[in-house]
């Protein structure tokens, strides 16, 4: 296999693509909310609709293959079905979640996915964590504990479940990050999508209803806008170190909470604002301290 030539850096498109990537992702778990709350129709089960993030997604993905071409080869189906499993599980409990929970709480939560990523980097890839990491560490969950809202009922198990899926997405990165040095973004993504596809179908058969149009439009748009979400975030990380685009991919959590309000009338209280606030932080001296030492990463 031929290696792949280093694009030039642009720091400036890689900051926009990142922040579309952003509005992109906050707009699937926007879009899995109408559907798991029944403004769209009758409720539909976070199964059915990680099943139509999988199906648009891939079908968006087989097009430009049909399109492109590229060459699959060298598969590491182990990493791919590993990868893709954890993958649908956190993308489900995500839109469970949102059913339960303002977007901007859920998507804070979600941000603790790096951390866990961080912490099973020590057992399954030999990586050594100091003292700002663990440090990072503990400050980023107690920014979720805050969030969850000890004894208020189905906002404590909308931020459990959203817990649940930061630490699902989180074991993901580890097989991602294995994946990245051994196949191509496309081929990745591709068959990721496709793996996803066949698991939540079979998950989805027991929990199937018929959507309405409008949730047809709805499941299509997640499918879609997570496609463009990942296209955008891979291009962005090809263009820009990594410790320059991640602190943008934090605006997903200002898009969630823009389009909760604009949607939904809901607006972050002092409690969403205070854990997102210590969430945010963690991740700021994370960012901050990897770019520090390392640069060139």
């Amino acid at each position: 296999m031929h290696p792949i030539a280093a694009p030039k850096t642009n720091p400036a498109l890689a900051a926009a693509l990142t922040l579309a990537a952003s509005a992109f992702a906050a707009g699937t778990t926007l879009l899995a909310k109408a559907l798991g709350t029944g403004t769209l129709g009758p409720a539909l089960h976070p199964l059915q609709i990680s099943h139509g993030r999988f199906l648009f997604a891939f079908i968006g993905f087989a097009t430009a293959a049909m399109i492109l071409r590229p060459q699959i080869e060298r598969l590491h189906w182990g990493l791919h079905i590993g990868r893709s499993t954890l993958g649908w599980g956190g993308v489900t409990l995500m839109f469970a979640a949102a059913a339960f929970i303002p977007l901007s709480d859920a998507t804070a939560i979600s941000f603790l996915n790096p951390v866990v990523g961080m912490l099973l980097a020590i057992p399954f890839l030999g990586e050594k964590i100091g003292p700002w990491r663990w440090g990072s560490a503990a400050l980023a969950f107690c920014g979720a504990m805050i969030l969850t809202r000890p004894g208020t009922g189905a906002l404590e198990l909308g931020a459990v479940l959203a817990l649940c899926a930061a630490v699902a997405m989180g074991g993901e990165l580890i097989f991602i990050k294995k994946l990245t040095g051994r196949e191509r973004p496309f081929q990745i993504l591709l068959i990721n999508n496709a793996i996803g596809l066949a698991i939540s179908t079979a998950a989805a058969a027991f929990v199937w209803q018929l959507p309405t149009l409008a949730q047809w439009a709805a499941l299509a748009g997640i499918g879609l806008l997570m496609a463009s979400a990942q296209t955008c975030f891979i291009n962005a990380m090809r263009l820009a170190d990594a410790s320059f685009v991640a602190p943008f991919f934090y605006a997903t959590l200002a898009f969630a909470a823009l389009y909760d309000a604009l949607v939904f009338s809901v607006l972050p209280d002092v409690v969403s604002r205070v854990g997102a606030g210590v969430i945010l932080t963690a991740a700021a001296i994370l960012v901050w301290r990897e770019g520090r030492n390392r640069p060139d990463a």
